[in-house]
């Protein structure tokens, strides 16, 4: 006897177009093929969201395949299984009617079980004298096996999204992060350029981002962080290059941009023709042999007194004010808190100040002042720099300016001592003296 196989639900639950394409493709699976369920339940849990289910359902489904006593489906196996609702909802952890119902709509929906309705709309399967099922109405679980490659190109398209969106969801961190720290970089070692605007157009695409974001926008801002980002690099990379150049020049005694390059400014320095960077023997003992006393407020502000107009009020009265005035002098100088940290570590900080200012005094003849006190401060710690000579010679370019301003205004030439007192420097005869007296080649 014949039986017929029924493929429209009871009742008033109507049939769709989808699920005939999945009846028709249960009808056409071969004999031969077989899939282990738990494998394919697996894959059909990954791509749960193209096919449309919901966590209910699967776990509707989960319980469904545990009424199949075999593990791996085959197509010639008779694969409907018939629970009752009392038994399936007690599979599926105690589930509602109401929702067993709903959910159990939705795995038809989705194709993933056929029903095989009786004309009551009961569960149950008939049997033969053999023992052997003849009959059975309840869930189809041959789309298990029909689609099981559908479903397994289906999970590895949605892992294969998801790595994608994790790795751009990290490339925007990352993007972010660099982006940021570079922009504080710049700022903090006075690299030239419009950081505000940078910082603007950094705002600018980050504003575009979303709590929750769907990857190609994630991509799309990632993009623009890219570009952003080399623009940064660039403008970095070209200062630190420029950088390393100048303070290769300093190592070698050619970092001052002077038109008299043998002024006593740079003999006392050791930039001119005294290749004083290779810090000869002579060199270092004169450095070494220097007073030991410090330096008075006065003469350095006679060396440098440039360094007044930075002062509040335009007087320094104590050291405290002489720093406060250094700490200005600083960053228009463009040098970098890390250059001046070095320095006041090896040179200590009244020194360190003494030695900004004479190089903010010669600001328009150095090239870069950051390079330069770089410079000076490895000579230092190398026992080849002290702060006297430097401000010797400002006081001797100062005292020669002044004799040739009073050359050119009387034919008569003064004494040295009287160019002194006319100068209004306070320094004794003894110092004049000294100043006074020829330099050694």
């Amino acid at each position: 006897m014949q039986t017929h196989l029924s493929t429209t639900p009871f009742g008033r639950r109507p049939i769709s177009l989808g699920q005939i394409s999945s009846q028709m493709a249960a009808k056409a699976i071969k004999p031969e093929a077989a899939a282990n369920k738990w494998h394919v339940f697996q894959n059909v849990r990954e791509a749960r969201e193209l096919l449309g289910a919901t966590d209910r359902s699967l776990a509707i489904l989960n319980a469904l395949l545990t009424f199949h006593p075999q593990t791996t489906f085959t197509g010639d196996a008779e694969l409907v299984v018939w629970p009752s609702n009392e038994q399936l909802a007690a599979r599926a952890n105690g589930m509602p009617a109401t929702t067993l119902r709903r959910h159990i709509a939705v795995l038809v929906d989705c194709g993933l079980v056929i029903r095989r309705d009786s004309p009551n709309g009961k569960r149950f399967a008939r049997k033969g004298r053999g023992g052997e099922i003849e009959q059975a109405y309840g869930f189809d679980l041959s789309p298990i096996v029909a689609r099981a490659d559908e479903f397994k190109d289906m999970a590895e398209v949605i892992q294969a999204e998801k790595k994608a969106f994790r790795v751009a969801k990290e490339r925007l961190t990352l993007l972010r992060r660099d982006i940021v720290k570079m922009i504080d970089a710049g700022i903090e070692e006075r690299v030239p350029g419009n950081w505000g605007r940078v910082q603007q157009a950094y705002q600018a695409i980050i504003s575009r981002l979303p709590r929750s974001a769907p990857r190609q926008l994630v991509d799309d801002i990632c993009a623009d962080l890219r570009a952003l980002y080399t623009e940064i690099r660039d403008v970095l990379e070209s200062f630190t290059k420029t950088q390393l150049s100048v303070a290769n020049e300093s190592h070698s005694g050619r970092h001052i941009q002077n038109s008299k390059p043998d002024s006593n400014y740079e003999s006392e320095y050791g930039t001119g023709n005294k290749e004083e960077a290779g810090g000869t023997v002579e060199e270092t003992d004169n450095v070494r042999s220097l007073p030991k006393r410090e330096l008075p407020l006065g003469i350095v502000l006679d060396a440098c007194p440039g360094v007044r107009e930075l002062a509040q009020g335009g007087e320094i009265r104590h050291w405290r004010d002489f720093l406060a005035a250094a700490d200005l002098a600083r960053p228009m100088l463009g040098i970098s808190p890390s250059a001046w940290r070095e320095a006041c570590a090896v040179l200590g900080e009244q020194h360190a100040a003494i030695t900004l200012a004479a190089i903010y005094q010669r600001a328009d003849q150095i090239g870069s002042a950051g390079g330069y006190l770089r410079s000076l401060t490895d000579r230092a710690r190398d026992g080849k720099f002290s702060t006297w000579p430097m401000v010797m010679a400002l006081l001797r370019t100062k005292l020669h300016a002044q004799k040739e301003r009073e050359r050119e205004r009387d034919d008569d030439r003064p004494s040295t001592t009287d160019s002194a007192a006319g100068s209004g420097l306070r320094a004794s005869d003894a110092l004049l003296r000294s100043l006074s007296k020829p330099r050694a080649r």
